[in-house]
This record gives C-alpha cells, sequence and structure tokens, in this order.
C-alpha cells in the first residue's frame, strides 16, 4: 500500500542516511520501523493485561514453602 506522510526535514535526512547506510530503500526503513513500533506497544498490551490478571493474586511465598526452603539452605554445604 502507499501512503504519503509529512516528517519534519531533519527527520527525514536522519533517516534516509541511515537507510542509505543500511542499504534499504526508505519504503523497507519505514515499514521496520513501523513494525518494531507496533510490536513494542503490543508486548506493552500483552504485560498490560497479566499485570491486571495478576494484582489480584497474592505474591507472598506460602509459609510451608518457605520454610522448607530455609531448611534447605541451612542444611547445604557452601
Amino acid at each position: 500500500m502507499k501512503t504519503a506522510i509529512s516528517l519534519p526535514d531533519d527527520l527525514f535526512e536522519s533517516a534516509d542516511v541511515l537507510a542509505k547506510r543500511l542499504g534499504l530503500s526508505r519504503s523497507e526503513l519505514y515499514a521496520t520501523a513501523v513494525a518494531e513500533y507496533l510490536a513494542k506497544h503490543r508486548d506493552e498490551d500483552v504485560t498490560s493485561r497479566l499485570n491486571e490478571v495478576f494484582a489480584h493474586e497474592p505474591s507472598g511465598i506460602d509459609p510451608a514453602l518457605r520454610s522448607a526452603q530455609s531448611r534447605s539452605v541451612s542444611a547445604a554445604e557452601w
């Protein structure tokens, strides 16, 4: 798909220099940049949703497990 966007001159020039240095067309550079930006925000959405799910779950260690861990550490040779 073709689209037209407006960029500040300095951003356009920097992107053009980077595309040339990487051996990419401008279209490839912009498509890659947008894909990475979308992936980053998709990951943030997943993290946000997981935080919502686990916000109401207890995060402490069960006392029996804590006791067992303590006994195993003190019994181990260091």
